[in-house]
C-alpha cells in the first residue's frame, strides 16, 4: 500500500464515522445530546469532532442536531394538538427560551406564531408535502460572490 492510498482510507473511514455521528444525531435527536456525548460515542474530541462534522457536512454537530429538533417541531405544531411547550420538551430542548430563539432564527417567526400560520397555510397540504414545502432553510452569511450579484 502506498502513503495515497493509506490516507484515502483513513478519510473514508473518518466520513464513516462522521456518518455514524450524523445518524445518531437524525435518530436520538430527541435524547439529551451533546458535542461531547457524541464525540465519547464516537471516541474523538469533542472539538475534533465539531471541525471534521463541519468539514464533512458545512455545519457544526450542535447546529445540526439543532435543525432536525426544529424540523421536527414544526412537524408537531403543524399537528395542533400540542403546546409549544410540550413540543419544545418532546424533541429534546430544556429550555423554552432556547428553543423559541432557536426556532425563530431557523423559520423565521416564532413557533407560536409558526403554529398558528402552519394551521391556516397547510390546510389541505399532505403531510409528506408539507414536510419539504415548509422545512427550515438554515440562513447563511453573504459570501463575496453574492454581493456582486445584487
Amino acid at each position: 500500500m502506498t502513503a495515497r492510498s493509506d490516507k484515502s482510507d483513513a478519510r473514508l473511514r473518518d466520513l464513516a464515522l462522521l456518518r455514524r455521528v450524523r445518524d445518531r444525531i437524525d435518530r436520538d435527536y430527541a435524547q439529551p445530546l451533546d458535542v461531547e456525548a457524541l464525540a465519547r460515542g464516537a471516541n474523538l474530541s469533542a472539538g475534533h469532532l465539531s471541525r471534521e462534522f463541519r468539514a464533512a457536512f458545512g455545519e457544526s454537530p450542535y447546529s445540526y442536531l439543532m435543525t432536525r429538533r426544529i424540523e421536527r417541531a414544526m412537524t408537531l405544531l403543524r399537528r395542533g394538538d400540542m403546546s409549544v411547550t410540550e413540543v419544545c420538551f418532546a424533541v429534546g430542548c430544556s429550555s423554552l427560551g432556547t428553543f423559541s430563539t432557536r426556532f425563530s432564527e431557523l423559520v423565521g417567526m416564532s413557533p407560536s406564531v409558526y403554529r398558528r400560520r402552519a394551521a391556516r397555510d397547510g390546510e389541505g397540504i399532505p403531510n409528506c408535502l408539507a414536510k419539504q414545502v415548509m422545512r427550515p432553510i438554515r440562513k447563511r452569511e453573504p459570501t463575496s460572490s453574492d454581493a456582486r450579484i445584487s
